[in-house]
Formats: structure tokens, sequence, C-alpha cells
């Protein structure tokens, strides 16, 4: 029997700012039926089940570092799911402080835990633990679907930021560039890759930032300009732009900004588009 080919599905294309039409960033990589997600905003699980994707699951997730928007919705993954019969623990990759943040949020939520284990309703022992595995750069995961490569990228003064490529068993290959200033690692971890997820912000809408905005989102993360050039480096087969900070521009005028350096296919990604 053929498997269906690897799909690569937005469930949060967002940022910070509170859109009500962009859930928090997160992108699940759907390998032979096996979801794997990459970062945790905000509503995680809800936009898993939007894309058809089963909460039990919800068993493997990367994250590329840990702003709060990008893990927000650690308890909901954490939780949810084994409410929802999901057996095994949660197998999480990530920097270092990940333990961390995972370990006091099952303090946190000790009294939910204990209730739900202990109070009558139907559960199971093992599937709201957690497997933290605090990674460095390279190979940081493989199975039978998916080998999955981690490097580092700039984003301000975080100490731990990377960029994941998954290799899927079926020859698809996609890179997910995290919050990133711009950086030829992620055009080197790319090299002509199928698909290239990557944050962006909007030139023209940045021209209309404070000037302390400016100096933030400069250092922190890349521009429109600055893209088209990473992609030209990278030449990945689709480029999509997610983690969209526009400012007031819109998603036309954005990808205008980058269609005017680069040459290739770019989308601006929606919630739940699947490529």
């Amino acid at each position: 029997m053929l498997l269906a080919a690897a799909q690569v599905i937005l469930l949060g294309t967002g940022t910070p700012n509170a859109e009500p039409d962009r859930s928090g960033p997160s992108v699940a990589i759907v390998a032979n039926g096996t979801p794997y997600l990459v970062d945790f905003g905000p509503g995680v699980v809800r936009r898993a089940v939007a894309a058809k994707i089963k909460p039990p699951d919800l068993k493997i997730a990367f994250v590329t570092h840990l702003h709060s928007d990008h893990t927000a919705g650690l308890p909901d993954l954490i939780l949810t799911p084994w409410t929802l019969e999901r057996t095994l623990p949660l197998e999480l990759y990530g920097p270092t402080g990940l333990k961390s943040m995972a370990d006091h949020i099952e303090q946190a939520y000790a009294e939910d835990i204990k209730i739900r284990l202990t109070g009558g309703e139907p559960s199971n022992k093992a599937g709201y633990k957690v497997n933290v595995h605090e990674i460095t750069p390279g190979v940081v995961y493989q199975d039978a679907n998916v080998k999955v490569t981690a490097v580092r990228v700039p984003h301000g003064e975080e100490t731990e930021a990377y960029a994941y490529r998954f290799d899927t068993s079926d020859g698809r290959s996609i890179v997910i560039s995290g919050d990133t200033g711009p950086s030829d690692a992620v055009a080197d971890l790319c090299r002509g890759c199928d698909v290239l997820v990557h944050e962006v912000y909007s030139t023209s809408g940045f021209a209309r930032r404070p000037p302390e905005w400016q100096r933030y989102h400069a250092r922190y993360h890349t521009s429109s300009a600055q893209l088209a050039g990473i992609a030209t480096k990278a030449n990945p087969k689709l480029l999509v732009l997610t983690h969209l900070l526009s400012w007031g521009t819109s998603d036309e005028d954005l990808l205008a900004e980058v269609t005017r350096l680069y040459k290739g296919r770019v989308v601006c990604a929606h919630d739940l588009d699947v490529y």
C-alpha cells in the first residue's frame, strides 16, 4: 500500500500579537500518519484537532526556543492529550532550560494531576509525564519516518535558538527556521530542500515602527529583504512565510517585498494551510 506523502501543516502562524485569525506558532510534520510538532503556541491541541490530528497521537515535539509565544501551549500539549487517552509520555526536544520548564508545569498542575489519577476519573499513569531531551546541534532524533537535524540560529539575547530540518522516509526535506535573525545557517540547512518555513517581518512596516522597536526587531528577526537573500542561497522548492510581523502591511504587499528580490515560489501561510 502506498502511503501519502509527508505533509507540512501550519497549525499556528502568529506572533506575540493577539491576532484572532493566527494562533501561536506551531508546525506539524505528518509522516506516515505520525505527527511531529515544532513549537507549541497557545491553543496548539485545538489547532491540531482542526487539522485532523488526534490528541493521543501528539507524542513527539520539538521547540525552537523558549520564548512564551512558542511555548505557552506546553501545559495544553502535556495535559490535554493525556485526558483524551494518550498513554505514553510526551517526548520533548529543545534547548537547555526545557526540562525546568516541563518540571515546573507538572508542579503547577500537581493538584489537577492528583485528582485525575485518584479521584475516580478513568485515567492512565503515564500519559501526563514528559521525557525531556535537551539538545545540541546535529541529528537530534531519528525513527523509521523522519531524521531531525538541529542547527543554532541567532535570536538576539536568546542563548539557544534552533532551526530544524526534517528528512522524511518518502524523500521530502522540510526546514523550520524558528525565530531568527538573518543567518546562513538556515540556508545551509535547507540547501535545496522541498519546503522552507521561515519567519519574516515587513520592511515597509518596520519603517513605521518606533526606534526602540526597530532596534529590537533588527536584532531578533529577519526582514523581507534579508529573507529574499537567504532564500536565494537556500533555493527551496517552496518558501513559506510565517510568524508574520506586518504592522499594517497586507499579506499581498509583504509577499511582494520578498518576490521583488527572490524569484522562487513563495506563499504567505495562514493557520491550517497544508504543503
